[in-house]
């Protein structure tokens, strides 16, 4: 397990790495969802366990029963690391890592705030994008299929799917995972914060609870048209009393419902309030500042998603079923991605690349 490669990669050290981050992540996520209910305490720690995690991921074993072998396989170092007496059972970590996603969520946002303080990189410009990852199996089919053994084709079927469409992808029956990047010119670009879900459930659903968590340097924030939405640029760009905060939300407003972009008519109170805000924004948008801007989604978030999914082997579909331990899957990826440009930034490679680090595990 700890075996050096050429380059001088070492699993132990992005494990060291991690465990500071995943402790930190399992006090957060116990003291905002504490135990309760009768029960004795799990014999296992939440850190222990995504560690456990985290080690197959790395080493990019794509099902339970792999992970678990390698795991028995280097059972005495991995013991030694994470200070266990003895791993834990088959079904203990079948069950623990399905619900793993909570704690890697919490460790993606701290280990993004870490790299911002040691350097790695800056979040004046993030920029926010949702991406598909089609599910194993056959796709879902309608209620009543036209064709002969349709019913048992559907019995496969991954149920906790959903359908969604990207000019990229088309239709997708799958998952997706939602990600905040540092996008800011000439740094490295890293996640910051990310989500998991359905490929169906919406950006208007889950980009709002990361606009809280967005790092305090942050002064613009670039999206794609999907993430239009008066709620987004009001809590961005101004506080609850109603104040500039400095800050940009860089989205191309769109044209619902047979209504123009931007109202023409004046209203009364908040609504007015609001089509003026709109009204600022489209214009900050059309301006060369604004175009610019909105020209870094291009060479950062896309390419990141295309980076990602390569690195982890996701450009076909999704490592496992079921929507929880897909959950676990993409966060504990995105976690490892950013264990491994802080690694090579240890190193001083400040150009973000991190294949090598991988070739070397």
């Amino acid at each position: 397990m700890y075996r050096r490669a050429m380059d001088g990669t070492c699993l132990g050290e992005l494990v060291d790495l991690a465990i500071p981050l995943c402790q930190a992540a399992a006090t957060r996520l116990h003291c905002e969802c504490p135990r309760t209910g009768p029960g004795r305490e799990p014999a296992y720690e939440d850190w222990q366990i995504a560690a456990l995690i985290m080690i197959c991921v790395l080493k990019k074993k794509k099902t339970k029963s792999s992970q678990y072998r390698f795991l028995t396989q280097n059972q005495q170092a991995v013991c030694q690391t994470l200070k266990l007496k003895r791993l834990p059972a088959r079904s203990t970590y079948f069950t623990r890592y399905s619900t793993a996603h909570r704690l890697f969520q919490i460790a993606i946002e701290l280990q993004g705030r870490k790299a911002l303080a040691e350097g790695v990189t800056r979040a004046n410009v993030t920029a926010a994008d949702k991406s598909l990852v089609a599910a194993r199996g056959p796709k879902a089919l309608p209620a009543k299929p036209r064709y002969p053994h349709g019913i048992k084709r559907r019995l496969a079927v991954d149920s906790q799917a959903g359908w969604s469409y990207s000019r990229h992808d088309g239709w997708v029956w799958g998952y997706s995972y939602e990600v905040l990047i540092s996008a800011t010119p000439g740094r490295v670009i890293m996640p910051l914060l990310a989500s998991a879900q359905p490929a169906n459930v919406n950006e208007h659903r889950t980009f709002g609870s990361k606009i809280e968590r967005l790092p305090r340097s942050t002064k613009h924030v670039l999206a794609d048209a999907g993430y239009d939405n008066n709620s987004f640029g009001e809590q961005i760009e101004y506080s609850s009393r109603g104040r500039r905060t400095g800050r940009h939300f860089v989205s191309p407003l769109q044209a619902r419902a047979g209504k123009p972009a931007v109202g023409r008519y004046i209203h009364r109170g908040v609504r007015e309030q609001q089509r003026l805000h709109r009204l600022a924004r489209q214009r900050f948008n059309q301006s060369r500042q604004g175009r610019r801007l909105y020209a870094r989604r291009f060479k950062t978030i896309e390419p990141f998603n295309q980076w990602f999914k390569q690195l982890f082997e996701l450009e076909q579909h999704v490592w496992h079923r079921g929507l929880g331990n897909n959950q676990t899957q993409f966060l504990a990826a995105l976690f490892c991605y950013q264990l491994a440009i802080r690694y090579a930034h240890r190193h001083g490679q400040r150009h973000g690349q991190i294949q090598w680090v991988f070739d070397g595990l």
